[in-house]
């Protein structure tokens, strides 16, 4: 609970109208999350204008709106006119809510791939030296071992101080949190400051939203930016940055803080060589300080160890000792849908994976390569409504390593699902080898039916797309959908 006028002190307003000496109870931009004392914010968006929700909100209970258009409402009601309502919003959540970020340790993991993973395997290094954590990411929120559903990688500004104020009230000391380049470009993150940024990769993805991959790279930075500029609350700032990647040297320049650059080339200052895999381990010695050290883990893919460096890098940063996360790192076992091996006593390997984009595709496909024994037999499509130009170039990477191949559907969302199955089929027929095949199987079922139906002994089926997601978005409906219940199922019956 606040007062309104210390609320109303936070803000640059352009007029007020009605009582100010009330006591607030919840702040939301969601007409259907208001109740009684609320203040309610009145958002202008691309498609759906809060102002036209006031009437909804006041019945429901709001006693404050914020708005920035002329509204008529009850005398009893507390109208405070601005500008701008979202970047009121930045400023007036964070502060309602009285920062809860500043109360725990954060730490912030973007990058195209690998996010997910790595705040797992942080959030699992911490818990095993007695930290209380939360994650927010793309699978779910986690407060300590309760897990609870998300909608975005991340929230926006209000469910996201909601629920960081939740972790503070639970007792939580860090939080790790997936933040996307949607959330720093359009601000989601307002009014959180992270103590370690960490960067994973830079690839193909999102351009529907960022027009250009200079976009999307200042998205990412802004993370990096924020980490290390003046007027912070907290001490003991870091950043973990992949200098294997294209853009890791572009990333270092754009923080001041102090950095662990992490390679599998020799080129960091924590640097992974001698790597070992199978179809589920991984062993390799990791470098740091002048220090050796022999890894192993219940996870494979040279992409996983990239990962496994990123998590390592960002609790160094936090002061962790590189033996306690060598012990941690032995019980860590694989995120659902993140290069998941699915065992129904078959003699051949079945691995679901949420690979969504060229350069996800490419290290699941790289991992099959490394560790096949015979075929790599590949299930995959693409996402409508999203960046069209990855298509071609993912079937061009299924092609590429695949020996046989099923283009299906993924979420076709609004867009005719054989449209984007054609869009895909032109990359793989450009790069498709002699001796490799493909089919068209738009029902996705289906696809992971005649895949597994294909496979024989010493083969590896990667069914890639959607990974944890128990869902498939069509046009007019959202129906249950589980690659992982699908290969089950298409197994047993085999």
């Amino acid at each position: 609970m606040k007062s309104l006028t210390d609320i109303i002190r936070t803000l640059e307003v352009t007029s007020i109208i009605g009582p100010q000496d009330l006591e607030i109870t919840d702040i939301t931009a969601d007409s259907r999350a208001v109740t009684n004392s609320s203040l309610f914010i009145a958002l202008d968006g691309a498609t759906v204008d809060g102002h036209d929700y006031i009437d909804k909100a006041v019945a429901a209970g709001a006693v404050a709106i914020i708005v920035s258009k002329p509204v008529q409402v009850n005398d009893d009601v507390c109208v405070i006119t601005v500008k701008d309502t979202r970047a009121a919003m930045m400023v007036v959540v964070p502060s309602f809510f009285d920062y809860p970020a500043n109360k725990m340790r954060m730490i912030g993991v973007t990058g195209t791939n690998g996010k997910t993973t790595t705040t797992h395997m942080i959030r699992h290094i911490l818990k095993n030296q007695g930290h209380k954590v939360g994650v927010i990411g793309t699978v779910h929120i986690m407060i300590g071992d309760t897990s609870y559903p998300i909608h975005n990688t991340t929230p926006d500004v209000v469910d996201l101080q909601h629920i960081l104020h939740q972790m503070v009230e639970e007792g939580v000391t860090y939080c790790v949190m997936e933040v996307s380049s949607h959330a720093l470009a359009l601000g989601r993150v307002a009014g959180v400051e992270f103590d370690t940024a960490v960067f994973t990769n830079l690839t193909q993805d999102h351009l529907d939203f960022h027009k250009t991959f200079e976009n999307y790279l200042a998205a990412k930075c802004k993370l990096f930016e924020q980490v290390s500029s003046s007027n912070q609350h907290k001490s003991n700032k870091g950043a973990v940055i992949n200098i294997d990647d294209a853009y890791g040297e572009r990333v270092v320049q754009k923080t001041k803080a102090p950095t662990i650059t992490y390679s599998a080339q020799g080129k960091g200052t924590l640097n992974a060589s001698d790597i070992q895999m199978s179809t589920k381990m991984s062993d390799y010695t990791v470098q740091y300080n002048g220090e050796i050290y022999r890894v192993s883990m219940n996870t494979t893919g040279l992409f996983n160890v990239y990962n496994t460096l990123a998590a390592i890098g960002a609790c160094l940063q936090e002061g962790i000792s590189m033996e306690a996360i060598d012990t941690a790192l032995k019980t860590f076992s694989a995120v659902p849908g993140r290069f998941e091996l699915i065992e129904e006593g078959q003699d051949f390997a079945v691995v679901v994976d949420y690979a969504h984009t060229p350069d996800g595709l490419e290290n699941i496909l790289q991992t099959a390569q490394s560790i096949k024994e015979k075929r790599i037999i590949v299930v995959f499509g693409c996402g409508g409504d999203r960046d069209a130009t990855k298509r071609p170039i993912m079937g061009r990477i299924a092609a590429k390593y695949g020996d046989i191949i099923y283009v299906t559907s993924d979420n076709p969302r609004t867009e005719d699902p054989i449209q984007i199955v054609k869009d895909v089929e032109v990359g793989v027929k450009e790069a498709l080898r002699d001796g490799t095949s493909y089919k068209v199987i738009v029902d996705r079922r289906d696809a992971i039916n005649h895949a597994i139906g294909a496979a024989k002994s010493g083969d590896i089926v990667i069914i890639a797309g959607k990974g944890h997601e128990d869902y498939q978005i069509l046009k007019d409906q959202t129906i249950h959908f589980d690659d992982r219940e699908e290969a089950r199922r298409a197994l047993k019956e085999i």
